[in-house]
């Protein structure tokens, strides 16, 4: 199961993106997305995550 940013809570700091071992993570209107797709769901952006932004979906 992918993984999911809630954009209303994201800071957009990036500190998922540089954890993400599958590249899924990238910047879109001033808020970090995932890539379904791309996603192995290994949960290690969610664990990076100072604001607790992210959740499986």
């Amino acid at each position: 199961m992918a993984y999911k940013i809630n954009s209303d809570a994201c800071i957009n700091c990036g500190a998922c993106e540089g954890e993400c071992p599958s590249g899924a993570i990238s910047e879109a209107n001033d808020k970090r997305v995932i890539n379904a797709e791309s996603c192995v769901s290994c949960g290690a952006c969610a664990g990076a995550c100072p604001c607790e932004a992210i959740a499986e979906e």
